[in-house]
This record gives structure tokens, sequence and C-alpha cells, in this order.
């Protein structure tokens, strides 16, 4: 009996601590403030190793930096997860389809909320910048 114990106490240990990136899935809005202030909705979907497929990318506000298209990368790293909700290390970077501009952005996933500092480096006039952002999975 006692072995049963151990066992299966092991078991909710190793399920408790499985890298489950599905909290990431989704549409989120985020909403950047600092030098830029700049809103945005995308959908996440994690991928192997750590990767994330950003799709549909669109820039709510108006600015020059992002005037048209933009195009996304980022990755996803679990740090743990607790009652099926990952946290973790988050990391996007939104290229500009012209203009040559950056937005770098780096947070932390808990409880369905990004939150982190961004950079915005670039060679349209404006286009520099940093701050912090609040990402909402909706």
């Amino acid at each position: 009996m006692k072995r049963l114990s151990i066992v299966f106490g092991l078991a909710i240990l190793l399920a408790a601590c499985a890298s489950d990136h599905s909290s990431i899935n989704g549409t989120w809005t985020a909403a950047l403030s600092g030098a830029q202030q700049l809103n945005f909705t995308t959908t996440l979907t994690s991928t192997s190793n750590n990767g994330l497929n950003v799709t549909n990318l669109t820039f709510n506000t108006q600015s020059p930096c992002f005037p048209g298209t933009a195009t996304a990368t980022g990755a996803f790293v679990v740090s743990g997860t607790l009652n099926g909700v990952s946290t973790g290390g988050f990391q996007m970077t939104v290229n500009s389809s012209s203009g040559g501009n950056q937005l770098q952005m780096n947070g932390t996933l808990g409880h369905n909320t990004v939150s982190g500092t961004w950079t915005l480096s670039g060679t349209t006039s404006g286009c520099t910048g940093s701050g912090t952002f609040t990402m909402n999975k909706g």
C-alpha cells in the first residue's frame, strides 16, 4: 500500500511539472506604453522547441512604424504548470514590412496575461523607444 501511495504521488508530481504550452495558444491583445503607444491583436500557437507561430497580427493604433503588414516570430519557455495553467518566459519580435522597424518584446506569462518590457528600433523617424506592455488572452 505504501508503494502505491509513493507511485501515485510521483505521478501527480510529474503531471504538475509537465511542459504544457497550451496556455499560450489563442488570441491576444497587447497594449504598449512608454515612448510609443501601440496596441495590437494577434493569434499565438505554440510549436515545437519552444517556438511560437504568430498569425493574424493587426495593429489597432495608427503608427508610422507599422503602416502596413508586419511579420512576427516568438518563443515561449514553460517554467511551471499548476492546475493546467503554464507560466514562463515570453519573447516576440515584430518586423515592419517597410521601413526596417523592429519591435522586441520580452516578458513573463502568468494566468492568461503576459507582461514585460519592449524596445522599438528602426529607420523611420520617431520609431525608437522603449516601455512596458501587457498582453491579455481573450
